[in-house]
């Protein structure tokens, strides 16, 4: 059987940089996580447990709680479980040097539905189109992402669904830049404070 963090492991140096190279499942169901990361261009990551990994994209503007927000959301390769604890600083000359903190984090629930049941969310995601409801401390309620385009053209749309959660007034992003596990905000950490 392949390994599905073998491209995550290939482009890290395991002791130089803080980041973990896997990890168990936590044990409270399928997580999400979504973190900010500062690195050359500053976004943030949505991951997904699936499978034993952390199904990962990384999103430039963020998560948005109005519906009417279509946030790019290109794929990047599976991270480790563990990973969803990660904040710290990637050093320098290494793949992804920065920031990272965990801006939300919770359980979600797979509702992708097909002919009246719940798809696995690994199906749903090769087939692009999966439905989640997430249960964090800043995002809530049901989100899609959308593959739009076929083949290397195809991209990932991150939206919110109307219902729990959406208010086109909120802005998280912006508004709410704490780390939901230390409190820090993700220039602090790059600037070294203390939480």
């Amino acid at each position: 059987m392949a390994d599905p963090l073998k491209d995550y492991r290939r482009r890290r140096a395991g002791g130089k940089t803080p980041e973990p190279m896997g990890g168990q499942p936590s044990g409270e169901g399928p997580i999400f996580v979504v973190q900010e990361h500062k690195a050359t261009s500053h976004h943030f990551d949505f991951r997904l447990e699936v499978d034993g990994v952390l199904k990962s994209w990384a999103v430039p503007k963020g998560p948005s709680t109005d519906p009417r927000d279509k946030r790019l959301a290109m794929p990047t390769e599976d991270h480790p479980l563990d990973y969803a604890d990660f904040e710290g600083m990637i050093p320098e000359h290494s793949y992804g040097a920065g920031a990272v903190i965990v801006w939300d984090r919770g359980r979600y629930d797979n509702i992708t539905e097909k002919d009246g049941e719940i798809q696995p969310l690994a199906d749903a995601l090769e087939a692009g189109h999966a439905l989640v409801r997430l249960h964090g401390r800043k995002l809530r309620g049901g989100f899609v992402l959308q593959r739009v385009g076929q083949g290397d053209d195809a991209r990932w749309l991150l939206i919110k669904m109307k219902g729990e959660g959406s208010d086109a007034r909120r802005r998280p992003v912006s508004t709410e830049p704490e780390s939901v596990l230390s409190g820090r905000t993700v220039d602090a950490l790059e600037a070294g404070e203390e939480s």
